[in-house]
């Protein structure tokens, strides 16, 4: 496995698991029947914290589609550098701080963090043309 895939499979994992507080906190704000029911105008809301965490969560998914296959292409083209490894590596922990800073509310640092995010992906794309 190659360092990015290895990355990769990290940022798999956490965006899969992303809903499991929000959906901890709905179990808790509208007990069991609510958490399972479908959704309604009518819900009590979630905490602030699971309503930004729910938005995080969307934003991961969303970009996971261009990480993803940046990665696999790099993988299927049998490219990999030290650039697009860090670049990988960076893009991991840039979603973990998007997640935590979004979660806590704290919007500059959460801009800070998607564009870091956003700049791995970059190199990444470079990467495939075998400019870094």
């Amino acid at each position: 496995m190659t360092r990015e895939l290895f990355w990769l499979t990290l940022t798999v994992i956490l965006t899969g698991l992303l809903w499991v507080p929000y959906i901890l906190n709905r179990l808790t704000v509208r007990g069991l029947g609510g958490a399972m029911a479908n959704p309604s105008r009518n819900d009590k809301p979630h905490a602030p914290w699971a309503t930004r965490l729910m938005f995080a969560h969307d934003n991961a998914v969303e970009n996971l589609a261009v990480f993803a296959p940046l990665v696999l292409i790099l993988n299927a083209i049998d490219y990999s550098s030290n650039a697009t490894a860090i670049a990988a590596m960076v893009y991991f922990w840039a979603r973990v701080a998007h997640l935590l800073v979004y979660t806590m509310g704290l919007p500059v640092f959460r801009t800070l963090a998607f564009t870091v995010g956003f700049a791995a992906q970059v190199v990444l794309a470079l990467g495939i043309f075998r400019i870094v």
